[in-house]
């Protein structure tokens, strides 16, 4: 079978980091994506937002035989200008039904030729009023570090890019494989939370104990009815103190936390084991095989038996 072809597509004032990003990522599963970096021109210098310009192996027919295109965010003083034609003109050769996805500002030039009118997606929390400004037609969300709707995928800030390519590897090939990438990268297999926790707030009081060893704790005892009253007497915290600073910490809720880390422990022993349903629900602390189902529903869209058929494939070495 050939590989998975990934198209990252660098425009003037690319950011080098998120641009080198689904090259670093996606070939750690091997033999199953080929990434080509193209530019909008046939020129192939590209400028980028550092102190140096960049040349590409590949030009915009490179979109025309994509699986998946990434568009790296490019430099804030272009945001405002319109959108250069041959970028418009590159865009528009990408085939229907393949998968496009944007790192931070790189949602903006997917905004402006309409392919995220009416539909969800997220960018750079700093830049979210302006972006409502640009393009009210899209249902912005900037407090999540990325969004799947299906064929667009939308990222926010620089590592969020990571968070993406990482999903795609879990949803193509499964969490076992996820995980060994991000081995490889040195980052968590997933990250909890979203933006809320990197927007500019003040800083805890130095001193003050966090929540971290509350989290690792609380990690080894999913199984158990964790209340917050108990999370917060673990963390030596009251209850409200706890509840204020796991938010800040994490961008989330205790309560919301925990289904989260539920529904991720649930997703690898879907994949990786034969147990039955009520008993995976009771391994990671739902009361009921029809409480997993509801919350794997809402997070990824699912039932169990429907993501165990999905993954319960041999994964691919890396």
């Amino acid at each position: 079978m050939s590989a998975h072809v990934v198209a990252v597509l660098a425009l003037d004032g690319v950011y080098p980091f998120e641009l080198g990003i689904p090259n670093r990522v996606f070939p750690l599963v091997p033999g199953a994506y080929e990434v080509v970096t193209c530019a909008a021109t046939d020129e192939r210098t590209v400028a980028t937002d550092a102190d140096f310009t960049i040349t590409v192996e590949h030009g915009p027919e490179a979109l025309e035989r994509a699986d998946t295109v990434v568009v790296p965010p490019y430099s804030l003083r272009h945001l405002a200008e319109e959108l250069p034609e041959p970028v418009r003109a590159a865009l528009a050769r990408i085939r229907p039904g393949t998968r496009i996805v944007s790192i931070c500002t790189g949602a903006f030039a997917l905004a402006a030729v309409g392919l995220l009118d009416g539909r969800p997606a997220t960018t750079h929390w700093a830049l979210a009023d302006f972006f409502r400004r640009m393009y009210p037609r899209v249902d912005l969300d900037p407090e999540v570090l990325f969004i799947d709707d299906g064929d667009l995928l939308t990222s926010a800030g620089a590592a969020s890019g990571v968070d993406v390519c990482l999903h795609i590897v879990r949803s193509d090939h499964g969490s076992a494989v996820a995980n060994s990438v991000a081995r490889h990268c040195v980052v968590p297999p997933w990250r909890d939370g979203g933006q809320a926790q990197y927007i500019e707030q003040p800083v805890p009081e130095a001193g003050a104990s966090g929540t971290a060893g509350t989290r690792a704790w609380a990690l080894e005892r999913l199984e158990r009815p964790l209340s917050l009253r108990e999370l917060a007497e673990h963390a030596r915290m009251s209850p409200r103190t706890f509840a204020r600073r796991f938010q800040e910490e994490t961008g989330t809720s205790p309560g919301r936390w925990l289904i989260q880390q539920r529904v991720h422990r649930a997703r690898h022993l879907l994949e990786s084991s034969d147990l039955p349903v009520d008993r995976i629900a009771a391994e990671v602390g739902f009361a009921t095989g029809a409480s997993l189902r509801q919350h794997l529903h809402a997070a990824i869209g699912v039932s169990p038996q429907a993501y165990r058929r999905t993954f319960r494939r041999a994964p691919a070495e890396v």
